[in-house]
């Protein structure tokens, strides 16, 4: 029987692409490219939101 996938909602400010490798265009001195490591700040590199809290209702 097939394995069905997880339900997890995906970042909607990075649509699943946490992290991304940006090449500044300089070179080290040993030739390498010097790149920056950059995280998305809505979920902090997960790639997945969590679940909105849900809603208690209080009163009479």
């Amino acid at each position: 029987m097939p394995q069905r996938a997880q339900n997890t909602p995906i970042c909607r400010d990075c649509d699943g692409f946490s992290t991304a490798a940006i090449t500044t265009g300089t070179r080290n001195t040993d030739g390498t490219r010097t790149t920056l490591r950059v995280t998305c700040s809505g979920c902090k590199g997960t790639g997945h939101t969590t679940p909105a809290a849900s809603l208690a209702h209080t009163g009479k």
